[in-house]
């Protein structure tokens, strides 16, 4: 009787697992996506987001199965999940750091880094304003406080990368009374757009062809020549920022655009950045403004 009690009960109690897993789906798979398939999230410098929604919209229009998440954050931010493993793609304005490194490599996930465009810092001024051109030199002194300027400079939040690069290159740490951080881009060509008495700094791929909602703010704002005292082929010339000027590193503000995977698999990330890297990726950019990475080609027929 025993017997069959522990037998009767065991036959409910695997009658239980089977409904029970005939009622739940199966778990996906983590990790599943391929070249061109599947989910993959992306930590993106928020500073690129127009480059990066034009390449998105092409990529996933010639691939309809894939599915990229890009998440924008601060710089800082992105380096913050990054490092922690939250998620292992990042696109950033920079390499890595060699203790920034040392961390992936002690966790088996140092990433492949490629480079696959140049964007250049741009300085803006009001429509009315006459003051177009600046040095280098003027640049670092007015950031660190020593340049006599009654205008206000300003540049998108604290934690952005465009804040980190600027700090670099001026040495300082950009707390002067006339210094202010705003909270995006956007917002500093708006507000430059608005007070004839301001310099703003901006990525230049927010320049060029922008959206509808700042597309007249754009309209309203110059863009500053630079020169570089210390170019040895054009120390006296000003230049703008172009592909032109980028390419024969004749505008001196500029800076690479990275995309970092430490997946360790030829999934989705790995095709993406393959993809920001092949002749269709690279049109995109040259066709944004920046700099790509590698100069596509242009072939030509010529007819007698």
């Amino acid at each position: 009787m025993i017997i069959n009690l522990r037998t009767t009960f065991f036959g409910f109690f695997l009658l239980a697992v089977l409904v029970s897993c005939r009622e739940k789906p199966a778990p996906q798979v983590k990790g599943d996506d391929t070249f061109i398939t599947g989910r993959a999230q992306f930590l993106v410098d928020e500073s690129f987001e127009p480059i990066i929604e034009q390449e998105a919209y092409i990529f996933k229009a010639l691939y309809p199965e894939a599915k990229p998440e890009f998440i924008y954050k601060t710089e800082n931010d992105v380096m913050r999940l990054f490092l922690n493993d939250s998620i292992r793609v990042a696109i950033l304005s920079r390499d890595l750091k060699p203790n920034e490194l040392d961390v992936l490599k002690k966790r088996n996930f140092a990433p492949y880094v490629n480079r696959f465009a140049i964007d250049a810092i741009t300085l803006i001024v009001n429509e009315k304003s006459n003051d177009t051109l600046i040095t280098v030199n003027q640049i670092k002194q007015m950031l660190s406080g020593k340049y006599n300027t009654d205008k206000s400079v300003v540049f998108d939040n604290p934690n952005s990368s465009l804040v980190r690069y600027l700090k670099d290159f001026s040495g300082d740490d950009l707390k002067q009374k006339n210094i202010y951080a705003l909270k995006s881009n956007k917002d500093v060509i708006t507000y430059v757009s608005e007070h004839p008495n301001s310099i703003g700094i901006v990525g230049f791929s927010w320049l060029d062809d922008p959206d509808k909602d700042y597309a007249d703010a754009v309209s309203k704002v110059k863009i500053v020549g630079v020169r570089d005292e210390n170019n040895d082929k054009a120390p006296t010339e000003y230049f703008k920022p172009s592909q032109e000027t980028l390419a024969l590193k004749q505008y001196p503000l500029s800076r690479g655009l990275y995309i970092l995977d430490s997946s360790g698999k030829m999934g989705l990330a790995a095709g993406f950045a393959a993809f920001l890297k092949n002749e269709t990726g690279q049109r995109i950019i040259l066709k944004s403004g920046l700099l790509p990475d590698s100069i596509p080609q242009r072939e030509m027929i010529l007819k007698k």
